[in-house]
């Protein structure tokens, strides 16, 4: 009997073998709420831009309601929420979305606006989650899930504005300015 097939790390698969249908734009034209780009660069640990890597995002609707049986506040059937993109060669993203709502927390209470993001790469075991928050959103104070970071850390969970209805999120997989990555 031959032995144990060896492990192997992922892909680099992602840009052909994990389509997705609305890709990196989740808004139509009937979608409600305030439009904006969500771009950004990921960079490994020596800083050099990541051109492999898959990014997903989910939302809530701008109401603060999510697409899925669980969310019974209310109906946002008419925003999916979730979106999937490849970087780029020089390791870039962008999503076109809204901004979302305020959702509740683990103890009910509302969390500040924030988009969840997935990555996915070659060398990566596990999917790396973290959150994108908007920083001149003024609930970030309030958001009972940023205050368990080390303030020293929050900064690398803040989407900056880069312009009219753009935020930059850059997202460092590890070194110096590593990106918040929470264990779900």
């Amino acid at each position: 009997m031959p032995g144990l097939t060896p492990f192997q790390t992922i892909g680099p698969f992602f840009h052909f073998a994990l389509p997705y249908r609305s890709g990196d734009t989740l808004v139509t034209d009937a979608t409600p709420g305030e439009r904006i780009v969500l771009e950004g660069t990921v960079r490994d640990g020596a800083g050099a831009p990541v051109p492999d890597a898959l990014i997903e995002i989910w939302q809530d609707d701008a109401a603060g309601h999510y697409n899925h049986p669980d969310d019974r506040r209310g109906d946002a059937r008419d925003f999916d929420g979730f979106g999937r993109t490849p970087t780029n060669p020089e390791g870039r993203y962008a999503f076109s979305t809204i901004k979302p709502g305020r959702v509740p927390g683990p103890d009910g209470r509302l969390q500040a606006r924030h988009v969840l993001v997935g990555i996915l790469g070659r060398g990566i075991f596990t999917r790396l989650v973290t959150r994108a928050y908007f920083e001149d959103d003024e609930s970030l104070p309030e958001d009972p899930i940023l205050e368990t970071v080390p303030v020293a850390r929050q900064a690398t969970l803040l989407a900056r504005r880069a312009g009219d209805s753009r935020y930059r999120f850059d997202i460092v997989l590890q070194g110096d300015g590593e990106t918040v990555f929470f264990d779900v």
